[in-house]
């Protein structure tokens, strides 16, 4: 890459980064996304920029992404651990699940071609967006499922779906948690916490998928752009907190106005990318 791009261009877009990763540390704690929702569209566009063949851009979009909801994951839980709004039972309830379907979803990722992530994460997103921005809230149940199959299922999807999309769980737990009667504030906080049961086998698994495959750039550990990557967790695991505050500032309907609002932003963009 270095090869390609001015110094002052390789700064730019080192500069561009520092701000996503910022930004996206924001929306991790406001939205317990893990940022990936903003991060993957960026990164994308990078790889493209820097003329990596879109055999593999989305890819490493995804799991550069994923690098980056571990810190940033980290940084967020523990700041909605600190106002009592992670839900500490289903979370241990969960978490084999979650970390199990995350695996497979990183290990899946050798398998699939770039566009059908691309479809996957833009189809996936737009559907929660639309889901979100209607004017009623959806409510399937006055609690949570119980049971096996329900308690195993649903996570591990949860975890598979996101690893897939290269974010931290947010995107469909927020949602999945407030379906079945969960306070918005404690499903954002929970699902901050699910983000660091995903992004590590997730990782673990792109990093796999991604060995030895030789039209990565430079410095790339399997599908982890390690510089990117690097400069993304530096800024948003600092922002992190502040997303939190703001969460709990803000009302539950303007929260669900401004989640809808970013996922069907992404998810259009994407699909356009395939589709257009």
């Amino acid at each position: 890459m270095g090869d390609t791009y001015s110094l002052q261009t390789l700064l730019a877009l080192a500069a561009g980064l520092l701000a996503t990763g910022a930004f996206a540390g924001v929306l991790a704690g406001l939205l317990g996304v893990g940022g990936g929702i903003v991060i993957v569209p960026v990164l994308f566009w990078l790889f493209d920029l820097l003329q990596v063949p879109d055999a593999v851009a989305m890819h490493l979009a995804v799991g550069t992404s994923l690098s980056t909801i571990i810190p940033t994951s980290i940084s967020s839980a523990r700041a909605h651990y600190r106002r009592g709004s992670i839900d500490t039972g289903l979370l241990r309830a969960w978490a084999p699940a979650i970390f199990i379907g995350a695996l497979a979803g990183g290990i899946l990722a050798r398998y699939l071609s770039s566009d059908f992530l691309k479809l996957f994460f833009g189809t996936v997103a737009l559907a929660v967006a639309v889901n979100m921005a209607l004017p009623k809230k959806l409510v399937l149940a006055d609690s949570l499922p119980h049971g096996p199959v329900a308690r195993g299922a649903l996570p591990a999807a949860i975890g598979g779906f996101s690893a897939l999309m290269g974010i931290g769980g947010g995107t469909l737990s927020v949602p999945i948690l407030t379906a079945f009667s969960t306070p918005v504030h404690r499903a954002v906080g929970t699902a901050a916490a699910f983000g660091l049961v995903i992004a590590i086998p997730a990782v673990a698994g792109f990093i796999w998928a991604g060995w030895g495959e030789p039209a990565r750039p430079p410095f790339s550990l399997g599908y982890v752009n390690l510089p990117a990557s690097a400069l993304l967790f530096s800024a948003s695991v600092l922002t992190a907190p502040y997303g939190s505050s703001l969460a709990h500032s803000l009302n539950p309907l303007r929260l669900k106005q401004v989640f809808a609002l970013f996922l069907l932003i992404t998810a259009l963009r994407m699909l356009w990318s395939v589709l257009g």
